[in-house]
């Protein structure tokens, strides 16, 4: 570890001590280390493969435009990410989730014109385009579904005819959304990859939000995205819903829909059975488009 503590030193111009490695990290490895000055840090280490300033804009941006407790960069470089290492454990007890709930919907009123972003994101190790649109269901349908279908067909990881299936998705959103998303819904601002590993609680409280994959975005992507894998329950959806409305037939239908996102991401990433579950989904949403 003599040589990754040495360039970390050199990156933040502080001594660095106690260098260990540390569990995560889709793009990089993942060290902590004490500062002399700064305390607690937590390093990424990449390779020619990925950019790790993107994660550091993301958390700039997040640090400038929000209140969530996001860490502090302290260096950033395509292939380091130096930053403030924050306190807590991954996941949350119903009293923190109640706090989540407090912050997402604080998150959820930084509004913009239209949707995607200034620039693309990540979502882990994957480019997350942004292209700004107008209209939401033409942004989830290609930017979304079909684009994340195309890099899992490439992949084989997804089922005969699935890419196919993304394809009359998107063509069918684009022709009948109201269909498909809640009505008068505002582009805004979302964390973009909240699960239980990537929000921190110290068990009343969260204590750490990190790893970001933020865009302008229909507000129920993010909390479709948090059921998937159980991540939040009821203390979580009932505090959100008392501060920012759910719109009726989210739980029913759409929250499924907009789950065919994350699904194609794992289906890209880890194969397995993420694809069918995906194009399940989308079969499922078609089935709601008029006749």
């Amino acid at each position: 570890m003599q040589g990754v503590a040495e360039r970390i030193s050199n990156a933040i111009n502080e001594q660095v001590a106690s260098v260990h490695d540390l569990n995560g990290g889709c793009i990089a490895r993942v060290v902590g280390c004490q500062g002399e000055r700064s305390g607690p840090l937590v390093a990424k280490i990449g390779d020619s493969s990925g950019d790790l300033r993107i994660e550091a804009s993301m958390l700039v941006d997040l640090a400038r435009l929000t209140s969530l407790p996001v860490p502090h960069v302290l260096h950033s470089a395509s292939d380091l990410l130096v930053m403030q290492r924050l306190p807590g454990s991954p996941g949350a007890s119903e009293t923190a989730q109640s706090h989540l709930a407090e912050l997402l919907a604080d998150l959820h009123g930084i509004e913009s014109p239209s949707f995607g972003y200034e620039r693309d994101t990540l979502i882990g190790p994957l480019s997350q385009p942004n292209r700004s649109v107008e209209t939401w269901a033409a942004f989830f349908a290609h930017q979304r579904v079909v684009h994340f279908a195309t890099l899992a067909e490439q992949r084989r990881a997804l089922p005969p005819g699935g890419l196919r299936t993304a394809h009359r998705l998107a063509e069918a959103m684009e022709r009948a959304p109201w269909a498909f998303v809640a009505p008068d819904e505002r582009p805004v601002l979302i964390h973009g990859d909240l699960w239980s590993g990537n929000f921190l609680s110290d068990g009343q409280r969260i204590t750490g939000i990190i790893d970001p994959a933020i865009y302008y975005a229909d507000r129920e992507i993010e909390l479709s995205f948090m059921s998937l894998f159980g991540c939040v329950g009821r203390a979580f959806y009932d505090r959100y819903h008392e501060l920012r409305p759910i719109a009726e037939g989210f739980f029913e239908h759409r929250r499924e829909m907009y789950q065919i996102y994350p699904l194609l991401v794992h289906a890209v990433l880890f194969g397995g059975g993420y694809g069918q579950r995906a194009v399940a989904a989308m079969e499922r949403a078609l089935s709601r488009a008029p006749r």
